[in-house]
């Protein structure tokens, strides 16, 4: 019940992260750089962890199915099931959420949205800075603000994770650029979190477009082809028009 809850949490987190992140006034913050990387499977693969275990208690990812991501990301299905699927769906189910929409409705006032095509939407470089600039503030509902989306509407629960997190400005508040994190405040440390976040973010961009490496892949053997092609026709037309000339 305990791990539930904590899911059901970790993935009211991700609910905030499309509903009130779109609706929220943004302010200005320098935004870290993120180079996605589907080549790098054990990321995707800890990021698959890392969502399931934050953010699938909540959010589907409606158009991607385990057995695929699986696959995908070179996880044996023996351990798909046995870590990764927590409800009684099967492998080759969509990951959908178990949250009914209509008592959603009723806590949240809106339903978890879907987060297949949230990195698209936002740009992975958006939610990558945005799971990271969480800081504490007693003036909000959930006692932390966000630098990415200023007035944000959720808690921050991966601060089990980095830690406390607060502004370090002795004023001028709104235009404050440094945040700390206490020190032993979180079971990670700056570079694991900072880690962590990446995978997560990574595995997001992967799920907006899982096929793009194998596009990419058939590509070249596409351009290979039509130059030989080319090459060919180039040929024959000569051949063709050798006497005319």
């Amino acid at each position: 019940m305990m791990r539930y809850r904590t899911r059901l949490l970790a993935g009211f987190f991700c609910f905030m992260l499309t509903c009130n992140g779109f609706s929220a006034s943004s302010i200005s913050w320098d935004m870290e750089s993120f180079e996605p990387d589907m080549k790098n499977i054990p990321s995707l693969q800890n990021g698959f962890k890392l969502y399931t275990n934050y953010c699938l208690g909540c959010h589907s990812l409606k158009y991607q199915r385990y057995e695929r991501t699986a696959d995908d990301l070179l996880i044996p299905h023996d351990l798909l099931e046995e870590h990764l699927i927590f409800s009684d769906q099967k492998k080759g189910d969509l990951m959908t959420t178990a949250m009914d929409p209509v008592k959603a409705k009723a806590w949240f006032g809106a339903p978890p949205p879907d987060l297949t095509m949230v990195a698209r939407a936002r740009d992975s470089e958006w939610v990558y800075n945005y799971l990271k600039t969480f800081y504490v503030d007693e003036s909000r509902p959930f006692g932390v603000n966000n630098k990415v989306f200023e007035n944000v509407g959720m808690p921050n629960v991966l601060m089990e994770l980095q830690g406390i997190q607060r502004l370090n400005c002795a004023s001028d508040i709104e235009d404050c650029r440094e945040l700390i994190v206490e020190a032993g405040s979180g079971i990670m440390s700056q570079d694991e979190f900072d880690n962590a976040i990446y995978d997560l973010t990574n595995f997001l961009h992967y799920v907006g477009d899982p096929s793009q490496e194998q596009r990419r892949s058939l590509g070249v053997w596409v351009l290979a082809f039509l130059a030989f092609l080319g090459i060919f026709t180039y040929l024959l037309n000569r051949e063709y028009w050798k006497d005319v000339h």
